[in-house]
């Protein structure tokens, strides 16, 4: 028996209507328009282009949730710039922390005296845009632990560790927080996500789910912190997890080799301008020598391996390790893994993506972020960032996200990213890397439009192949569709 009929939707780059008929959370049938179900429910889509719902396939939930609520110094092109922002907020609070700030620019280097002059005594916080840093005041270091610390800025596990503790605001106000964002991402067409926060996510999501936070599907990471937990719990990759409704699967294990080029920590087969010493090339936070047991750990327990590498010498040692890495089968079948980010990449990489089946997981808009950073501290090379027309070319699958909260968690903007290359009115930054929209659109989906497929889906205003970079990042999401119930409706 047909449940709803979503009537009279165009499929992509289409101009002939069909119905489509939705039974048990699945797509029953595909018939030209008028052709469907008459005595069931129906969404008139009014020739509205149809999709498969959308997925951003790397956010940090619980950072993104909190975004909003964190002081921006996203603004600031200096670190007194910064500070004064940051001073600016602290009246009547007891702890300010805030979001964005990127110094790789900075005329000024952030420093702990110049936040202290800024901010008193009230603990205060800054996390970099790219989440791999935090300058904190005095106050703050030592309510974390650091007094005396020399800069106050800290970098790679130990920025982590005192995002962890700021992430920590309470479960029930962190759920609502996250149930707004979800809702938030649904209304922009998104019916699933691949959270990869630092967190034991198995509990968080589903506590969220059982709490009625239940407008997106979620597979959750896991990492080596709590890697021997997920073993003992014989977590998988793809299986669902009882209680969620079929909402919530077990995701990838998650590793850091390096860190981000705004914090000029990723890992480069050239040093940096201006850079000496040891870390001069960046840092290699996992080595290829202790990263090989882990993925053999966590593949054997199976769980499919994401390994986060930027610079140009951390894919490569990535993809060295992952061809070592036997396959986990799941039930979407084998697989071998994922780089996150592939953004700064070796042109004699770019074939091994396909070669080993390893999957570019790439945040576009990061791209439109980092464009100015990378022609400073990757001069002359900048044809091989983020270098999505050539993955594809060289037969790579790849997977879109934003990284939320580094990028906002709207597939439109990513997928603008990826086929304009540009933002703000800028001229295209390389535009022969750009992809097509149905590129763009096939990485940023987990099915498709026929019988049989889940009924996730979304109803747009503009035919996406038509659209420019601009529609593309504002577009008008219609509907949203999850399992044939609507998390969205703009009709």
């Amino acid at each position: 028996m047909t449940d709803l009929v979503v009537a009279g939707a165009r499929p992509l780059g289409s101009d002939a209507p069909v119905d489509v008929e939705i039974a048990d959370g699945r797509i029953a049938a595909v018939v030209p328009a008028g052709d469907g179900d008459r005595g069931a429910r129906r969404i008139e889509a009014d020739g509205r282009t149809l999709l498969p719902g959308l997925w951003d396939r790397h956010v940090h939930a619980s950072q993104w949730a909190q975004r909003s609520r964190r002081v921006d110094v996203s603004a600031a092109g200096s670190a007194a710039e910064a500070a004064a922002l940051a001073g600016a907020s602290v009246v009547g609070r007891d702890e300010v922390v805030g979001m964005g700030y990127q110094d790789a620019l900075w005329p000024d280097a952030p420093d702990r005296t110049l936040l202290d002059a800024a901010t008193g005594d009230v603990p205060v916080a800054l996390v970099s845009h790219d989440l791999h840093a935090c300058w904190l005041n005095s106050a703050a270091l030592a309510r974390h632990g650091r007094p005396g610390h020399p800069t106050g800025v800290l970098r790679e596990e130990e920025a982590f560790d005192v995002v962890r503790v700021l992430d920590d605001v309470g479960d029930d106000q962190l759920d609502a927080w996250v149930g707004d964002a979800m809702r938030a991402a649904a209304a922009r067409g998104v019916v699933g996500v691949v959270d990869l926060e630092m967190r034991w996510n198995a509990t968080d999501w589903v506590r969220r789910v059982q709490g009625g936070v239940d407008s997106v599907r979620v597979e959750f990471g896991v990492y080596t912190q709590h890697l021997d937990r997920a073993i003992e719990e014989e977590l998988r990759t793809g299986e669902v997890l009882p209680g969620t409704g079929g909402l919530v699967a077990v995701g990838p294990y998650k590793v850091l080799t390096d860190g981000a080029l705004n914090t000029r920590t990723a890992w480069c087969v050239d040093p940096y301008p201006d850079a000496d010493g040891d870390d001069a090339f960046g840092l290699a936070t996992v080595a290829p020598e202790h990263l090989l047991p882990l993925l053999q750990r966590a593949t054997a327990a199976g769980l499919v391996p994401a390994v986060h590498a930027i610079g140009d010498r951390a894919n490569c040692a990535a993809l060295d390790v992952l061809a070592q890495v036997d396959p986990v089968l799941t039930p979407d079948g084998p697989r071998r893994g994922s780089i996150e980010h592939a953004q700064l990449l070796r042109r004699e990489d770019l074939a091994r993506f396909a070669e080993l089946g390893v999957v570019a997981s790439v945040q576009p808009e990061h791209a439109m972020d980092d464009r100015d950073v990378a022609e400073h501290h990757w001069a002359g090379r900048t044809d091989r960032a983020f270098p999505l027309r050539s993955l594809v070319e060289a037969g790579a699958t790849l997977a879109l996200g934003s990284d939320a909260p580094v990028a906002p968690l709207d597939p439109w903007i990513t997928i603008a990213a990826a086929v304009g290359r540009t933002r703000d009115g800028r001229a295209p930054w390389h535009p022969e890397q750009a992809i097509d929209v149905r590129n763009a659109i096939d990485a940023s989906t987990r099915s498709t439009v026929a019988p049989g497929e889940r009924a996730d889906l979304v109803l747009v205003d503009v035919d996406p192949v038509a659209a420019n970079a601009q529609q593309l990042r504002t577009m008008p999401v219609a509907a949203t569709l999850l399992g044939g119930r609507p998390t969205h409706l703009a009709l």
